[in-house]
């Protein structure tokens, strides 16, 4: 069950089931897929949700006690078994010993972000100095942003997806306000070409060779959350740097779904939330990354009690010795429940490794692909019979885990009978559905399930 980049997983599948005696659309080939995955064992560490407990089953259309066909890991990822138990060591360590909890345990309350901060860094590619776990997205994001973004009356302009995440595109906008910019003059998007869904490389990289001189900041998706589409980070970096940009991500839709390597692309900065394919729960504890270059020159704009130096954070001498790079940007202790549930997320992917979990996304997002393509690709379906559009791009290194569809019908009764039935996935406005098979908990035949019950609503 090998991929590389020269052999494409249509190919892999056409193969293993040429050699089982099968076509790639039958069961066998799915079964087969699970029993040799590697990978397979990490399932048993996460919850499975249950039809039983959908509020959107429909009895008659399903059976109570199998398990979902949960697809949504770019929304919100699975639990940990480990969540609980963690989540009651410190609500005991609370009970029993109070303030004592602050210096005592595995997580002691005053350093508990930085006890969990090393099971990061091979995940987005960094030194432990060169991350903080804390806050929201947006918030990281904000903060991010008042010490990169410096505009002059010549380097003004902040550049991103025209059709970014509105929480990106709401920060951008008032960050353009705090300094009393025009929105229209500074806040410069780039849109797919006519008759396109996602952004070619060689545009992007054109725009900043063109409008680079007036951009203070290059802000892009790591994966666009929409689309599915995985941008070209290093070329974007390099591209940016060179005509003296910053350039910083939101990794929202790539942290633990594709591999990273932040610092030896030499980005900026990037922020990122941790409740998708980081697994840490609704309004999970964030993250942030500037890079060690800038950990002496790039300071805070807003600072807090935890951003000084823990060595002498405690004499209350109110002069501030400011923990140089992204750690100086923390301001208030870190959350502890918060800190507990990513940990028992981030224990499963020591696991393994992001190359192992990329390898197997590849090829798992490839099955499904060839599936759908087979079914109901505008080329194999009959006149007259609904077809399926997969507007993430069809090249394993151009996306992570996810595959948006957009139907020839209307998009929210099919996304409607997939609930029914048990599927979880999403609809995004205004025709797509997303499915993501995270590496970490869905198997093949998930995917084939998925198929069959989608056969079962495109009648």
């Amino acid at each position: 069950m090998t991929t590389s980049p020269s052999v494409t997983p249509a190919a892999i599948l056409e193969r293993l089931s040429a050699r089982l005696g099968c076509l790639p659309t039958d069961e066998k080939l799915a079964l087969y897929l699970d029993q040799e995955d590697e990978l397979r064992h990490l399932q048993a560490c996460f919850h499975i949700p249950q039809m039983k407990d959908l509020p959107s089953i429909d009895p008659s259309l399903s059976t109570a006690e199998d398990k979902a066909i949960y697809l949504l890991g770019n929304s919100l990822g699975l639990q940990p078994k480990k969540v609980k138990a963690y989540l009651e060591e410190e609500l005991d360590k609370w009970a029993k010993m109070g303030a004592f909890g602050h210096e005592v345990g595995r997580r002691p309350w005053i350093t508990g972000d930085e006890c969990i901060v090393g099971l990061m860094k091979d995940i987005v590619g960094a030194d432990e100095k060169e991350i903080a776990l804390m806050n929201g997205l947006t918030v990281n994001l904000h903060l991010l942003l008042l010490s990169f973004f410096k505009p002059t009356p010549t380097r003004y302009r902040i550049l991103l997806e025209a059709k970014a995440f509105p929480s990106d595109h709401y920060a951008v906008e008032s960050q353009l306000q705090l300094h009393g910019l025009d929105v229209q003059k500074s806040m410069l998007m780039i849109k797919p070409r006519e008759g396109e869904e996602t952004l070619r490389t060689e545009d992007i990289l054109a725009l900043i060779e063109k409008e680079g001189d007036s951009i203070a900041v290059i802000l892009f998706s790591g994966v666009q959350f929409y689309t599915g589409q995985l941008f070209d980070m290093p070329r974007i970096t390099k591209a940016g740097q060179a005509k003296g940009c910053f350039v910083g991500f939101d990794l929202a839709h790539a942290v633990g779904n594709v591999e990273l390597r932040l610092h030896d692309w030499g980005v900026d900065f990037a922020c990122w939330c941790s409740y998708k394919y980081l697994n840490s729960g609704a309004g999970g504890l964030a993250g942030a990354f500037i890079h060690e270059k800038h950990a002496r020159t790039v300071k805070p704009a807003l600072v807090g009690w935890f951003g000084h130096d823990l060595e002498t954070r405690f004499k209350m001498e109110n002069k501030l010795q400011l923990t140089p790079g992204v750690n100086g940007f923390r301001i208030s202790n870190p959350p502890m429940l918060l800190v507990s549930a990513l940990h028992a997320s981030l224990e499963v992917f020591n696991q393994t490794t992001m190359s192992a979990l990329r390898k197997k996304s590849i090829l798992l997002t490839g099955y499904l692909e060839y599936l759908i393509k087979h079914y109901y690709g505008k080329d194999k379906v009959d006149r007259g019979r609904p077809s399926v559009n997969i507007i993430t791009p069809s090249h394993p290194e151009e996306r992570g885990c996810q595959l948006t569809l957009v139907f020839s019908i209307p998009m929210k009764s099919v996304f409607k009978e997939l609930e029914k039935r048990g599927v979880v996935c999403d609809s995004r406005e205004p025709s797509g559905i997303r499915l993501s098979p995270v590496p970490l908990y869905n198997s093949f035949h998930d995917v084939f399930k998925f198929i069959q019950i989608l056969r079962s609503v495109m009648v």
